[in-house]
């Protein structure tokens, strides 16, 4: 048998763990095992893979590219076919007179937590793309529900949503995916919020891989990961925890609004 993969993943929430039992009994099945490596955030998931503790990070696109940043020596590996060309949207109360970006202009905008690519730093970055700079042009409120989770929750962009509804911000954020959940679900009301206007296309999370991680171990990693199927019942509750339908080969050039984020805001302290 070959000698386990090492591969981190953050407990964002508790189904974290029985999504990586099934995945890792089935790579067992194929003869290479995994060894989890659990973390309490992503910041130190990106810490223990550039130390080399781990192999294989599961990484927000924050965390990749903190890790990019980093270190010009990690690489990537496959994503979900979920995270492919994402977009947020900026929701404004219908009756606001806010009908374009460029009404932006002195409002406030509520974010969902600091460290949240799809609800902060994507549409900081898009928003400076459309002429409209962050403190210069509008202010932000960010919601910091479970920092270090790099939004993989509802909580903040769901808060700036309340704050939006009672007027305490002008303008908020969010997935198109949340919003169209919420306008299922109730939370929105349609003739009261709209959606003004979306960010660019993004990527989602993506495996990163550590400096010098042999490309042999990774060309059977990824093709491990390919033989997981739907149809299988036992893949399938996995991947319905974890919102896909398959895996498919990781993509960089999608992050580039959320890399323009963290430069815009510093982020990680890096332009000192």
């Amino acid at each position: 048998m070959s000698e386990a993969i090492k591969v981190g993943a953050v407990v964002y929430a508790p189904q974290v763990t029985v999504v990586w039992e099934i995945i890792s009994d089935f790579f067992a099945e194929e003869g290479q095992p995994l060894e989890m490596v659990y973390f309490k955030d992503y910041r130190a998931q990106v810490q223990a893979l550039l130390a080399g503790e781990i192999d294989i990070a599961w990484n927000s696109p924050l965390a990749h590219v903190e890790a990019t940043l980093r270190s010009k020596e990690v690489g990537y590996s496959a994503m979900r076919d979920t995270d492919r060309d994402r977009r947020s949207v900026y929701l404004a109360k219908t009756d606001s007179g806010i009908n374009t970006v460029e009404d932006f202009r002195g409002k406030t905008i509520g974010f969902g937590a600091v460290d949240s690519p799809q609800a902060r730093l994507v549409p900081i970055a898009d928003l400076l793309e459309k002429g409209l700079d962050l403190d210069n042009d509008y202010k932000e409120v960010t919601f910091d529900k479970d920092l270090g989770f790099d939004g993989d929750h509802v909580g903040g962009e769901h808060l700036a949503l309340d704050a939006l509804k009672v007027g305490d911000v002008d303008v908020s954020v969010t997935t198109e995916g949340n919003y169209d959940e919420w306008v299922q679900d109730g939370s929105i009301n349609e003739k009261e919020i709209k959606i003004v206007d979306k960010t660019g296309l993004y990527d989602h999370c993506i495996f990163t891989t550590r400096p010098n991680f042999p490309q042999e171990t990774k060309e059977k990693w990824e093709a491990i990961l390919e033989k997981m199927d739907y149809d299988n019942p036992k893949h399938k509750e996995m991947m319905d925890l974890e919102g896909l339908k398959k895996w498919v080969p990781g993509r960089t050039d999608y992050f580039a609004l959320c890399e323009k984020g963290v430069a815009r805001t510093d982020l990680f302290h890096l332009n000192h």
